[in-house]
């Protein structure tokens, strides 16, 4: 497993570290996160040929509760608020 921005330029470590961003804000307002709850947005590449290649994992930290990680098998660009709906809706069952 390797974080997915090794290796890249800065224009795409910025590009990304703009998604991650707008990422968190998401998750903030969708899970109705207080500031003190920490998120953690990073890609991940996996080079075993079993995984499913690039994939966004979402840690949500919230002080006084369990750690909560989510994966998306997309890439940090990719992930669209539909696909942080899902993980909420995912997140209440």
């Amino acid at each position: 497993m390797r974080f997915g921005l090794f290796g890249k330029s800065s224009a795409d470590k910025a590009q990304a570290a703009q998604a991650a961003n707008r990422i968190k804000a998401e998750i903030r307002e969708l899970f109705g996160l207080p500031e003190a709850a920490a998120i953690a947005v990073n890609e991940i590449i996996c080079a075993d040929p079993a995984c499913p290649g690039t994939e966004t994992v979402i840690l949500v930290m919230n002080p006084g509760e369990k750690t909560k990680a989510f994966k998306l098998q997309m890439a940090l660009a990719e992930v669209t608020r539909e696909a942080l709906l899902d993980l909420l809706q995912t997140d209440a069952n």
